[in-house]
């Protein structure tokens, strides 16, 4: 089975794919055996993350060592990069696919330095093109809200970085002594009756405008798209929205196994038939 891993700098997402059904491909959740999500570590050493993730497969009754054939990264925290290449190297008898550059994506990057697109935007491109060819937008709710760009040849293009819904809460609560922590839930209006109410107001009715403003005036460059979200928060700001039409939790997961299938032949013991994407 594949090991799929998606780290951020503030949460860690794991998926476990089952192999060899081509059908599986056809969605993100298709052969997904299990799923976890834990905080990002970025002092934990080779052994602890071996640890971790074997406790995570055993809650589902799968074995680290003996399940696992094949392992996928996307990792924007270079820390942990290094951990999970030294584990794979002191556990396993194949080395992992870790997107960085020279990995064959499947998919022709136009940024002007195609080294400074994050891992997990080219895993979600990939998954985007897969699942909704072009032209797309990938809109990832995580510690920063991104928006990946696909022109309809199926390119990355680039996109739009902005702080994303909680880091924005907690430096606004730095600041401001008289407010304090709430629960992210939408409120009984937009215009909100308590100092509560009017936070949740400004997190949830304010993103979710701010995503259909950017989707408006990226739409208005590249044509009328499909707008995929994907990341932590994608459930709660999505139905608020004008413009996503899905909501793809598993996106960047599905990316990765893509991009580990395109880079059958460079892995050391592949078949010497094996192609990539």
């Amino acid at each position: 089975m594949l090991l799929t891993i998606d780290v951020g700098n503030t949460q860690t997402v794991l998926g476990l794919y089952q192999q060899g059904d081509p059908a599986s491909l056809e969605s993100a959740e298709g052969g997904l055996v299990g799923h976890w999500r834990a905080a990002t570590d970025a002092d934990a050493t080779s052994d602890e993350l071996a640890v971790q993730l074997d406790g995570f497969l055993a809650v589902e009754g799968w074995e680290l060592l003996s399940d696992v054939s094949g392992l996928a990264v996307a990792s924007g925290v270079p820390r942990v990069t290094a951990a999970l290449r030294a584990m794979a190297a002191h556990y396993f008898d194949f080395e992992p696919v870790v997107i960085a550059p020279g990995v064959r994506s499947g998919i022709p990057i136009r940024y002007d330095d195609p080294k400074e697109v994050g891992p997990d935007r080219i895993a979600n491109a990939v998954g985007a093109v897969a699942l909704y060819g072009g032209p797309t937008i990938v809109v990832d709710f995580g510690t920063g809200t991104t928006f990946d760009v696909i022109s309809g040849d199926c390119e990355y293009l680039g996109g739009v970085i902005s702080p994303g819904v909680e880091i924005s809460l907690e430096a606004l609560f730095e600041r401001a002594a008289a407010l304090r922590s709430v629960e992210l839930t939408p409120p009984r209006s937009v215009i909100g009756r308590s100092t509560a109410e009017s936070l949740q107001s400004g997190a949830i009715y304010g993103y979710a405008s701010q995503v259909d403003g950017l989707c408006r005036r990226i739409a208005a460059e590249i044509g009328e798209p499909a707008v995929v979200a994907t990341g932590g928060l994608a459930s709660l700001i999505s139905p608020h929205t004008s413009c996503i039409e899905h909501v793809q939790p598993w996106l960047t997961l599905h990316g990765l196994r893509l991009v580990w299938a395109k880079n059958a032949d460079r892995r050391p013991g592949a078949p010497s038939g094996a192609r990539g994407g």
